[in-house]
């Protein structure tokens, strides 16, 4: 499915285009997958969000790692390959990309290292322990991200950060709602309901950065 935002860059043309292709490019069986989703139209991170997401978990050496949005496996995929000490938990409620997440994970051998949960993020996320995860990244459906934040902190450990994608759609997101097509604006009004929610919290910690369609940095203070 086309992500049409990931075409409505939040910054320069020139500097995206830099962010995409100028960086290391992925190798192996990483790059083939990134590369077929391109092809496919399947919605993964870009590959500037791949870049600082290598370059940022190499710092923090989470041990163990949350994902809400599993899809076909890819980022799952390259947080372990990472951090080969880690363990990553991945959820996602589509059968059918949960389906290809197990074929992808299967084909670099991180069955051991991932574990997928399938289901409702919303019911599978009140089973987890509390304080269990040094890093969590959460790219599903945008109008769920403000319902599962609680959730997210409860599991969260001390010192740990909560990455949240695809925050701005392409920038929209601080348009007037009656300007946005009626099929987005649930999306609209719950990203603004977030960053309403995360800004007026003052034990949290927040950052927004401009890389794909927009990340927020989260960590209790």
């Amino acid at each position: 499915m086309l992500n049409e935002m990931m075409y409505r860059p939040v910054v320069d043309e020139k500097v995206l285009e830099f962010l995409r292709l100028g960086q290391n490019q992925l190798t192996g069986d990483l790059k083939e997958l990134e590369e077929e989703a391109h092809e496919q139209n399947v919605p993964i991170i870009p590959h500037e969000t791949v870049v600082f997401l290598q370059f940022y978990l190499s710092l923090m050496a989470p041990k163990n790692i949350l994902e809400i949005g599993t899809a076909i496996g890819f980022s799952a995929s390259l947080m372990a390959k990472t951090l080969p000490e880690s363990h990553v938990t991945t959820i996602d409620r589509n059968p059918l990309m949960a389906e290809k997440a197990k074929v992808n994970i299967a084909r670099f051998n991180l069955e051991k290292q991932i574990t997928l949960l399938e289901g409702q993020a919303a019911d599978l996320l009140q089973t987890l322990p509390e304080k269990t995860y040094d890093f969590i990244f959460m790219d599903s459906a945008k109008a769920k991200y403000v319902e599962f934040l609680p959730e997210c902190l409860r599991v969260l450990k001390e010192n740990g950060v909560l990455m949240i994608d695809d925050v701005l759609q392409g920038g929209t997101v601080f348009d007037d709602v009656l300007s946005i097509p009626r099929k987005n604006r649930s999306i609209h009004r719950k990203l603004n309901e977030l960053f309403q929610v995360v800004h007026e919290d003052k034990n949290l910690m927040s950052s927004i950065i401009p890389l794909g369609d927009g990340i927020m940095l989260l960590k209790k203070k």
